[in-house]
């Protein structure tokens, strides 16, 4: 990564505004259920105390939508900081405007505090150049290390950039490193595993893959687009129509690439949707009219696991199924262990993977779980981050 980050940069005695991504789930009571994403930022968060730096902290929380709305305040996550910095995070009442100013100017050395939710503000998410300065106005220094919003072009992400010296914070730079690593210089054999719904979510990511994977392992929703290209009977399982024929020259560029793209041998089918459905194993492209694909079937579990057992790389992005149904999640779990039981490096591109493994118990055995499942897609497909584009350079 050729780009500075805190470790390239003096600190003492200076405001430091770090953009995190706090975005965490709560529950009715707003309590957090899980707070992963809070304990990935405090390595650049302590060092930074460490350093004598006045740390101003910001993030989003859901989608308010440029509007004040208490059920998405950023307090839940300001409360779990303190406890897990051990000292008291204060949570200014607003984002660049009074409350903010005041707590940011009272700020001594190795103190943090938090600012409210940054899309409480109308003009984050359209980078906005007076908000942008306003985040400016706050700081002498900006550190980005907010991965999963690396992807967006808004205020508290690019904006604010142009206005004062920006570096990276390590979990930035962690992801960009082993991610990037993955890519550029795999140890072969290199797999990607890919799943989920929609061929064109990925279609610039299998492109990019096709030119990097020895393997491209195909599962999910979007394997019945593959099938069904092919010829074979997907019943009533989602397809994307109008995606037959780019099915078709994906599988003939794996072709020409000497890429193995490997789909489901077998497919776990449902009369319905729900995990309840009556249920049945049927091979691939033999799913007859009132069923549905659900997961993939034991044959293709057991050949994807082979592939993956004998890879020194893996990416791994979207689930094989309906892992949310116990009844339909047998395949996304064979396909977590054999990436726990994988000698190799294993990378998880966030979203329902990374959920998927964490829910499975698998996330102490893999190298990387990426924090940003829309940046992990967006970096996987080779596209440059705003994010990152927008800090300064070595």
């Amino acid at each position: 990564m050729n780009k500075k980050t805190i470790d390239d940069i003096q600190v003492s005695g200076k405001r430091v505004l770090v953009r995190c991504d706090f975005n965490v789930p709560l529950d009715e009571s707003l309590n957090i259920t899980n707070d992963n994403r809070i304990k990935a930022a405090l390595p650049t968060i302590q060092t930074l105390m460490k350093g004598g730096a006045r740390v101003i902290l910001c993030s989003h929380l859901g989608r308010p939508k440029g509007e004040v709305t208490p059920e998405f305040s950023l307090r839940p996550v300001a409360k779990r900081l303190s406890q897990l910095l051990g000292t008291d995070v204060p949570l200014a009442a607003d984002v660049v405007g009074s409350s903010a100013r005041a707590l940011s100017a009272s700020l001594r050395d190795g103190d943090v505090m938090l600012l409210e939710n940054v899309r409480f503000e109308p003009g984050e998410t359209r980078n906005d150049p007076g908000l942008a300065a306003g985040f400016a106005a706050l700081a002498d220094v900006f550190v980005n290390d907010a991965f999963g919003s690396a992807h967006r072009a808004h205020a508290s992400t690019t904006g604010v950039a142009a206005y004062i010296p920006s570096v990276a914070g390590y979990l930035i730079g962690k992801e960009l490193d082993i991610m990037g690593g993955a890519l550029d210089n795999p140890k072969r054999p290199f797999v990607a595993i890919l799943g989920g719904k929609k061929v064109s979510d990925k279609i610039g990511v299998i492109n990019n893959l096709l030119e990097k994977v020895d393997v491209l392992l195909i599962g999910g929703g979007m394997a019945y687009t593959f099938i069904k290209a092919q010829g074979g009977d997907i019943g009533g399982s989602i397809c994307e129509e109008d995606k037959l024929d780019l099915a078709r020259e994906l599988m003939l560029k794996a072709s020409q690439k000497g890429v193995k793209l490997q789909l489901p041998l077998d497919n776990v089918v449902g009369r319905g949707f729900s995990n309840d459905a009556e249920r049945a194993t049927v091979d691939a492209g033999c799913i007859e009219s009132g069923w549905e694909g659900m997961d993939i079937g034991p044959k293709s579990a057991d050949l994807f696991a082979k592939e993956i057992i004998q890879a020194k790389t893996i990416i791994w992005n979207g689930p094989m199924g309906v892992f949310e149904f116990p009844n339909f999640a047998n395949g996304t779990r064979a396909i977590a262990q054999a990436v726990a039981d994988s000698g190799g490096t294993t990378i998880i591109g966030g979203g329902d993977s990374a959920a998927a493994i964490i829910q499975m118990g698998f996330a102490d055995k893999v190298t990387h779980i990426s924090t940003g499942g829309g940046a992990s897609l967006e970096f996987l497909e080779g596209i440059e981050l705003p994010g990152v584009a927008a800090l300064n350079d070595r």
